[in-house]
C-alpha cells in the first residue's frame, strides 16, 4: 500500500467511525459491537483490502495514548480510595482468571502445551478500559461502582502482560516461580518509578509553559515518552503511562493554566474516540484472514463449537466465582473489610461488566510462531472480544433489574453549591486584601455580586470605559486565582468529593477563558494592591495574556 492509499485508508476510517458511532448513538446502540461486525462484514468482501494487524504498531502506537486518555480523566483521589477493591479485580482476579482460563484451554484445545494454556489466559484476563467506558460511559452507576470498574481495567493490563511474558518464556524455555516473581516485581518497581519520574518532570516542565499550544504538544508526546522508556527498561509501560497520566491529571490545576487545561481534554476525548474506534473497527477487519488462517488448525466443528464454548464459560465463570468470592469476603472477612463492603447488587454489575478490548487483541498477537495452535488461539480471542462485548449489552438490563440507585443529583448539587461557596469566599477575601482606591464602585459592585459586570456595559462607549474594563478583567481574575486555590485547599483536605472538586474547578476555567475573551485577550498593567502585599499578577503583552503572571514562580498557575 503506497502513501496515498495509506492516507486514503486513514481517511475512510475516521468517516467510517465518526459516521457509526453517531448514527448508533442516536439509537442507544453499541458503537464497538456496531463497528466489530460492520468490520468483520467487509473484511469478507474481496474488494475490501486485506488489514495486516502489527502488533507492535498496536502496543507501541495506540494502546500508549489510548491509556493516556483515559487515565487523565481519571480521578487519581477516587482511584486512592478504592484501591482495595481496584487491587482486588485488577490483581487478584487476573491471576484467577489466568490459571481458571489456561487450564480450561489446555483441557479442551487437543495437541495444546500447559504454558499455551497459560498464555492464552493471560490474553484474555484483563478487562479494557477502552471498552468498559464504551459500554458503561452511558449509564448512571453508582459512582463507587464505576470508579472500580475503570480503576480495574486502567491498572490490570500489567499484570495480565507480566504473565503473558512469563507464560511466552516458559513456551520456548524454562520458567520458574522465582522468575515469575522477579518479572513482576521488575515491572511493576520500573513502571511506577519511570510514570512517577515522568509525571514530575513534565509537571515540572509544563509548570513553566506560557502558551496553552506548547502546553498540549507536550501533553501529546508524554504517553511515548514514558511507555517506552519502561518497555526499554523490562518495566510495565502500561503501568508507567497510566500513573503518568493519573499524577499529571492530578496537579492539573496547578501547573496548567484554564486554556491548556481546555484545550487538553478536548484533544485527548478526540484522540481517545478516535482510536478507540478504530481498534474495534480493526478488530473485525482481521477477521477474514484470523479465520483463514485458523482454519487448518480447525478440529471438526462440533469440537470447535465446544471448544469455544468452554473458553467463553470459563472466562465469564471465573469473573463470576472471583467476584462472588469478593463478596463474600467483604460481607463475613475481618472488620476492615466489612466496613468496605459491597452491596450484592453492586457484585452483580461488576460481574457482568467484564468487557475485553484493544490489550486482548495486542496481547495474543505477541504470541510467538512456536505457539501450539496459535492461529486457532487467535480466533479465540477474538471471539472472546465479540463474545464480551455482546454480553456487555445486557449491562443497561441487569442496571435496571437490579435498580442501583444512580448518583443522587441533589447532594450532589449541594456538594458543588458548597465548594463554589467556598470558593467565592476565598475570592472576595483577596478583594478585601486588594487596594480598591481609584477603582469604579460599579466595578466593585458587579464583582461582589459575582455578575457578569462586561456584559452590563457592553453597550457602552468601548473606548472610555476601557479602564473599568481592564480593572474589572484585573480583579476578576485575581479572585479567580484564590477561588482556584481554596477548591484545591479542599481537595488536600477530602472535604469534598472528586466530581464536586472537578465541576467547580471545570467552571472556574470556563468564566477565566470567558473574562479573556471578552477582555480582547491583552490585560495590560497591574492589579491595585495594599502596600506590602506581593504582586498578584501582572500582564505585559500578548505573549503573557497567552501565558502567566509576572512573579509566579509556576508560571500557569493562576492563568
Amino acid at each position: 500500500m503506497d502513501s496515498v492509499e495509506t492516507i486514503i485508508g486513514v481517511v475512510l476510517f475516521v468517516i467510517v467511525t465518526v459516521s457509526v458511532t453517531g448514527f448508533t448513538g442516536k439509537f442507544g446502540w453499541s458503537a464497538p459491537v456496531a463497528l466489530v461486525v460492520i468490520g468483520a462484514i467487509a473484511s469478507f468482501i474481496p474488494a475490501v483490502p486485506t488489514v495486516e494487524v502489527e502488533p507492535d504498531v498496536i502496543l507501541y502506537a495506540v494502546l500508549p495514548p489510548l491509556l493516556f486518555a483515559a487515565a487523565i480523566h481519571t480521578s487519581l483521589i477516587d482511584i486512592r480510595a478504592r484501591l482495595d477493591s481496584i487491587l482486588l479485580l485488577s490483581v487478584g482476579l487476573v491471576v484467577f482468571t489466568v490459571f481458571t482460563v489456561g487450564l480450561t484451554t489446555w483441557l479442551v484445545v487437543p495437541g495444546i502445551t500447559l504454558a499455551a494454556g497459560l498464555a492464552f489466559g493471560a490474553v484474555v484476563a484483563p478487562t479494557d478500559t477502552v471498552a468498559v467506558n464504551a459500554v458503561v460511559g452511558r449509564l448512571r452507576l453508582p459512582r463507587r461502582l464505576l470508579t472500580v470498574l475503570e480503576g480495574e481495567s486502567l491498572l490490570n493490563d500489567a499484570v495480565a502482560l507480566v504473565a503473558l511474558n512469563a507464560s511466552i518464556l516458559a513456551i520456548t524455555s524454562v520458567v520458574t516461580p522465582a522468575m515469575i516473581g522477579v518479572d513482576l516485581l521488575l515491572a511493576v518497581g520500573v513502571g511506577l518509578a519511570v510514570g512517577i519520574g515522568v509525571g514530575f518532570l513534565f509537571a515540572f516542565i509544563r509548570s513553566r509553559l506560557r502558551a496553552p499550544v506548547l502546553d498540549t504538544s507536550l501533553s501529546l508526546i508524554t504517553p511515548y515518552v514514558t511507555f517506552i522508556p519502561a518497555q526499554l527498561l523490562h518495566g510495565s509501560g502500561v503501568l508507567a503511562v497510566v500513573v503518568a497520566g493519573l499524577f499529571l491529571a492530578y496537579r492539573s490545576p496547578t501547573i496548567q493554566s484554564a486554556s491548556a487545561r481546555i484545550a487538553e481534554s478536548i484533544n485527548w476525548r478526540t484522540i481517545g474516540f478516535l482510536l478507540e474506534n478504530a481498534v474495534f473497527l480493526i478488530i473485525g477487519l482481521s477477521l477474514a484472514d484470523i479465520v483463514e488462517a485458523a482454519s487448518e488448525d480447525f478440529p471438526d466443528l462440533w469440537t470447535t463449537v465446544m471448544i469455544i464454548a468452554a473458553v467463553l464459560g470459563a472466562v465469564f465463570l471465573a469473573r463470576a466465582v472471583w467476584v462472588t468470592l469478593s463478596f463474600v469476603a467483604y460481607t463475613y472477612g475481618p472488620g476492615f473489610l466489612r466496613d468496605r463492603r459491597w452491596g450484592w447488587r453492586n457484585s452483580v454489575a461488576v460481574g457482568v461488566a467484564g468487557v475485553r478490548g484493544v490489550v486482548t487483541l495486542v496481547a495474543v498477537l505477541l504470541l510467538p510462531p512456536e505457539t501450539p495452535h496459535r492461529a486457532f488461539l487467535q480466533l479465540l480471542a477474538v471471539i472472546v472480544i465479540i463474545g464480551s462485548l455482546l454480553a456487555g449489552l445486557l449491562l443497561p438490563t441487569v442496571i435496571r433489574k437490579l435498580r442501583l440507585p444512580p448518583p443522587n443529583a441533589a447532594q450532589e448539587r449541594t456538594q458543588r453549591q458548597l465548594l463554589m461557596a467556598e470558593a467565592q469566599a476565598a475570592g472576595l477575601k483577596l478583594l478585601d486584601d486588594l487596594d480598591l482606591s481609584g477603582i469604579d464602585q460599579r466595578v466593585v459592585r458587579q464583582l461582589r455580586d459575582n455578575a457578569s459586570f462586561l456584559a452590563d456595559v457592553g453597550d457602552l462607549d468601548a473606548e472610555s470605559d476601557e479602564p473599568q474594563l481592564m480593572a474589572y478583567a484585573h480583579l476578576r481574575k485575581t479572585m479567580i486565582r484564590g477561588e482556584r486555590d481554596a477548591v484545591i485547599a479542599a481537595r488536600q483536605e477530602g472535604r469534598f468529593e472528586e466530581y464536586a472538586v472537578q465541576d467547580v474547578l471545570s467552571a472556574i476555567d470556563a468564566e477565566e477563558i470567558a473574562l479573556k475573551t471578552s477582555a480582547g485577550g491583552t490585560i495590560k498593567g497591574e492589579v491595585p494592591r495594599k502596600p506590602g502585599m506581593p504582586p498578584t499578577f501582572a500582564v505585559r503583552g500578548d505573549a503573557e495574556a497567552e501565558g502567566h503572571p509576572a512573579g509566579d514562580p509556576a508560571g500557569a498557575r493562576s492563568e
